[in-house]
């Protein structure tokens, strides 16, 4: 919990520079576009009226599927290419060509594909997660000591229960930190898929807000993003605490 402490604190120092910087951006400039931080934590009530709280959990949802599908697809490719120098013979080195692609050149592809709904904006999010997983799980597995395998092996251990016991519980430090970078970037694309073909997310509430000259509303809806990644990162790492209690490094 120290840990998480910690991080708080951080985040608050961060929050106060970032603040002081606009506060003298606005002093320097003097225009429309850099308002007074003053003034929209004076109009921040607009996050408990005007719908937003429908687009933050339309965004959630996004994320939170993403989250779930990357998972469910990376840990056992992950595990595969592993274990089996044949699977990673044929599917490393396509994820070596297309990890560093940029995932957004994709939304055009996947929009016509799957249309503008949904479907579309959670693939990116996807796209985006689930080759660090991947990487993150083979990399995790090449690590683990052998002796570990070898004592659990003696005592008549199956494949499975090997699996269980040694494998998931090695990798799942290193699964979670991989895991806090990839939703920082996903949420970060999430503001740029969700300005098309929806009326609820919060990238659309930004855009929108831009696009009608709202600076007020534009910039409520940046801090409002901010905060919902900082949360999630500080979610991942609660979790890290709670289920990494052996791993010293994660308290």
């Amino acid at each position: 919990m120290n840990k998480l402490l910690k991080r708080c604190m951080i985040f608050t120092q961060g929050f106060l520079s970032v603040n002081l910087l606009w506060l003298i951006g606005y002093l320097v400039t003097d225009t429309k576009v850099i308002p007074s931080p003053f003034l929209i934590y004076k109009n921040f009530s607009i996050v408990l009226t005007d719908h937003m709280y429908l687009h933050i959990l339309y965004s959630l949802r996004r994320i939170g599927a993403g989250l779930v599908l990357s998972l469910l697809i990376g840990i056992p490719i992950g595990i595969l290419i592993a274990y089996s120098k044949k699977a990673n013979l044929i599917l490393y080195p396509f994820i070596y060509f297309s990890y560093p692609i940029p995932k957004t050149a994709l939304l055009p592809i996947t929009m016509l594909l799957l249309g503008m709904r949904d479907g579309s904006k959670v693939i990116i999010m996807v796209l985006v997660i689930v080759f660090q997983v991947i990487v993150s799980v083979r990399d995790s597995i090449h690590s683990i000591d052998k002796t570990m395998y070898q004592v659990i092996q003696s005592t008549g251990a199956s494949k499975l229960q090997m699996l269980r016991h040694v494998t998931l519980p090695a990798i799942l430090p290193q699964l979670l930190t991989s895991l806090r970078v990839s939703l920082g970037t996903a949420v970060s694309i999430l503001f740029f898929v969700e300005g098309y073909g929806t009326t609820y997310g919060m990238g659309f509430y930004i855009l929108d807000a831009w696009s009608r000259i709202n600076y007020i509303e534009m910039y409520i809806g940046i801090i409002t993003i901010a905060v919902i990644g900082f949360l999630l990162f500080i979610s991942i790492d609660y979790l890290a605490v709670k289920l990494c209690k052996w791993n010293s490094s994660m308290n």
